[in-house]
C-alpha cells in the first residue's frame, strides 16, 4: 500500500514541475515582446602612415651551394644597408630554390634562388632614398601603404563615440516609429570592421626603376583607408 501513497505526491511534483516550465516559457516570451535588433555604422577615410618595400634578389646557377653562397651574400649585404637607417624596421622574407629543367622538361641543367627583404617605415622620405640605393643591388618587388596599430587603435576609440550616439538616433527613430514612450536597452556590441589591408604596388623589372630612383627619389602618395566602427544591438520598446 505504501507505493499507492506516494503517488499523488509524484503526481502533483509532475505538474508543479510542468506549470514552473509553462511559467518561465510565458516569462520568456514576455521578454522578446517589442524588441527591435538595430545597427549604426560610422566610417571614416584615415591617411596611411606607414610605408612597405619588397625587395629581392634573383640569380642562377649550375652549382646549387655557389648559388645559395651567392644569395646569402647579396642578402647580408642588403640586411646591413637597411638596418644602417633609423626609422626603417627590416625583416627578412621568403627565401626559395627551385631547378632549372631543360627543354624536355627532365634534366636539371641549374638551379635558381629568391630571397626577399622587407622594409617599413613611418618616414617616407627616408625609406623613398633608401629604396633608391638598395636598387643598384637588388629588384624591388613592391611598394605598399597601410595604417599603424596604434593609429587605427586610436582613430577607432575617437569613433566609438559616435557609434554609440547613431544607435541611440536610431533607437528613438524606431521608438517613435513604433509609437512608443521610451525604450530599454537589451543589449550593444562594437565592432571595428571596413579596414582595407595594404594593396602593393607592383613595380616594373629592370632598370627602367632603378633609373627613375636615381633621378630623384618620387613623391610619395600614401593614400588613405576607411575605417569602419559598429554598433550592434537590441531595444525593447516601451508602449504606452
Amino acid at each position: 500500500m505504501q507505493p499507492i501513497s506516494r503517488l499523488p505526491r509524484f503526481a502533483t511534483a509532475l505538474l508543479l514541475t510542468a506549470g514552473s516550465l509553462l511559467s518561465f516559457s510565458v516569462h520568456a516570451d514576455e521578454a522578446h515582446y517589442n524588441q527591435v535588433a538595430l545597427r549604426a555604422e560610422v566610417s571614416q577615410e584615415i591617411a596611411h602612415d606607414l610605408m612597405h618595400v619588397t625587395f629581392y634578389t634573383e640569380s642562377q646557377n649550375t652549382d646549387p651551394a655557389a648559388l645559395a653562397a651567392e644569395t646569402t651574400q647579396t642578402l647580408n649585404a642588403a640586411l646591413k644597408q637597411a638596418r644602417a637607417v633609423e626609422g626603417v624596421s627590416v625583416a627578412t622574407g621568403s627565401r626559395n630554390s627551385y631547378p632549372v629543367y631543360d627543354d624536355k622538361g627532365k634534366k636539371i641543367i641549374a638551379w635558381r634562388e629568391r630571397a626577399e627583404v622587407r622594409l617599413e617605415s613611418a618616414d617616407f622620405a627616408k625609406l623613398s632614398k633608401l629604396t633608391g640605393e638598395m636598387l643598384k643591388t637588388m629588384q624591388m618587388g613592391s611598394m605598399s601603404f597601410s595604417i599603424a596599430d596604434n593609429t587605427r587603435k586610436s582613430k577607432e576609440d575617437a569613433m566609438l563615440k559616435d557609434a554609440v550616439e547613431a544607435f541611440k538616433a536610431r533607437a528613438d527613430l524606431a521608438t517613435q516609429a513604433l509609437g512608443g514612450k521610451g525604450y530599454k536597452l537589451v543589449s550593444l556590441n562594437i565592432n571595428s570592421g571596413g579596414f582595407q589591408p595594404p594593396m602593393p604596388i607592383r613595380m616594373a623589372r629592370g632598370s627602367s626603376m632603378k633609373m627613375m630612383m636615381d633621378s630623384a627619389p618620387p613623391e610619395v602618395e600614401a593614400g588613405t583607408s576607411q575605417v569602419t566602427v559598429n554598433a550592434d544591438g537590441v531595444i525593447e520598446v516601451q508602449m504606452p
